[in-house]
Order: structure tokens, then sequence, then C-alpha cells
């Protein structure tokens, strides 16, 4: 595989549940000319996740929506929960690909629009739950999770009212969906007593230096610290949460940085 599997172990859930692999992945970025990635994608399979989560931005093009279905196939019969991204609304535009390099500004240039229903119907009808401003209950491997989630921040598509209110107490787990971790988004789910949100768009940076053993992101494109802007960290005293820096990046800034195109495998194990 030509990606980082990024592999966490987190025990939340309560005592003598079973244990839950979570495949999470994010910023897919698809287009149909990106065979490795598609063939990268397509090996999700041999991971032999229990449940599936996809924070957004699977499109890289307007052609793009068959690709991504196909690419996905092999893991569509399994439970799966997904938000989409500013880029499954709208396609690519050119901008200078140094921007990225700049804190977000609030700018966006947003290029022709896309068949988003498409996308949608291809995902809902193998299964896999929109969790686009929607809260639900669901059981995987016999565990009660409740979901949540908001359609995108960056566009400023979210509105939390919508999935607000404290965690379900006959739920096992209770987990938030986003595309991209803005504080407006993340602190609610918090008060509401979520166990793990789980979101992308960040990119890891994409672009990151040396920073005390490891590297740090120079911008993370929206209001999330850069000490957050992958991997797995908390928000407040008891919610965790996990941003994946994704797996493609826009066609107009093909590059990454000390920050290599990743998933990850998050297991979720019973507290001792």
């Amino acid at each position: 595989m030509s990606y980082r599997l990024r592999e966490f172990q987190l025990s939340i859930l309560p005592k003598g549940c079973p244990a839950l692999r979570v495949l999470h992945f994010s910023d897919l970025h698809l287009t149909p000319r990106r065979k490795r990635e598609i063939a990268d994608i397509r090996s999700f399979e041999s991971l032999k996740p229990d449940l599936v989560i996809a924070t957004g931005d699977f499109l890289g093009d307007e052609n793009a929506i068959e690709t991504v279905l196909t690419a996905l196939e092999p893991i569509l019969d399994l439970p799966g929960f997904f938000v989409f991204g500013s880029n499954d609304y709208s396609g690519p535009r050119f901008k200078n690909p140094f921007s990225y390099l700049r804190s977000d500004n609030g700018e966006r240039r947003l290029g022709k629009h896309l068949e988003t229903a498409k996308l949608n119907q291809g995902l809902t009808s193998r299964g896999w739950i929109n969790l686009n401003e929607s809260k639900v209950l669901s059981e995987v491997r016999g565990l009660l999770i409740e979901a949540r989630g908001t359609d995108d921040a960056h566009l400023e598509l979210d509105n939390y009212e919508k999935v607000a209110g404290q965690r379900n107490p006959s739920a096992d787990l209770s987990i938030g969906v986003t595309h991209a971790p803005y504080k407006r988004v993340l602190e609610p789910m918090t008060n509401d007593g979520l166990d793990l949100v789980f979101a992308g768009h960040t990119h890891g940076g994409q672009i990151r230096y040396p920073w005390f053993g490891g590297t740090r992101s120079i911008v993370t494109n929206c209001d999330l610290p850069n000490a957050q802007s992958r991997g797995l960290s908390r928000i407040g005293d008891q919610t965790f949460l996990h941003v994946s820096a994704g797996l493609g990046q826009n066609i107009f800034a093909p590059f990454r940085v000390l920050c290599p195109r990743e998933v990850s495998l998050v297991t979720l194990t019973s507290k001792s």
C-alpha cells in the first residue's frame, strides 16, 4: 500500500463490550486518473473493520462519482457513517497553491456545482448512513451506537442545533462526525457528552516541519489548533477527537511535505 496506516486504541466502551475496529478515512479528492489511490481504497477491506467512518471530500472533480463508488465497493456492505465536505458540493478551482500556507481568511472560491445527490444515493443505497445534520441509533457488533453529524462547517453549512442534546444514556458509544473541525462544532459536541468525534479537512496541515521528535503543521485551514491537525487528541476533559490527515489533496496543490497520505484504524475496547 502507498499510504500510512495509523493505528490507535481507546478504552472507552462499557465494561464487557466487544472490541470495535473503526476505519476512518477522509479527503480522498478522488479523480478517475488516480489509479494508485483507487487501488489503495479498494484495499481497505483487508483491514477488516467493523465500522467505516468517512469525513467528506470524496470528490476531486465532477466526473469522479462513479470512480468513488467503484473504489469503495469492497467495503460498502460494512456498516458506515459519512458526511460531506466542500469538495463534494463544488468542483475545484485554480488557486495559488501557496495559499495553503496562510491561515483561513474566510474566502471561498467554488467551482462547478457537483451532483452531490447522486453520490449520496450511491452510498446510502448500500446501507451507509448520511449524518449531515442527522442523529441516529445504530447497532454494530451488538453495540448500540449513537451517531450525530453536521454538514460542512467550512462552507458554513453546519447547524449543530439540529442534532444537539445530551448523549443517549442507553448508548454504549456516542460519536460525532464532521468534515471540518471548527470549534463551534466541537465544543457543543463535548458539552453534550460525546465520547469521540471524527473529522478531516485539515490534510494534517499538508506541509509540516520537524518539532520535538515529530512534526507540526503550519496551518489547519480552520480554527483548530495546529497541535490537533491530525491524529488523536482531547477536547476538554472527556471527549476524544480523531482528525484524519486524509488520503488525497486538491488537484491544484498536489504536494505533501512530512505529511504522508493516511487512513486510520481506531480500535475501541472496553474500560478496565
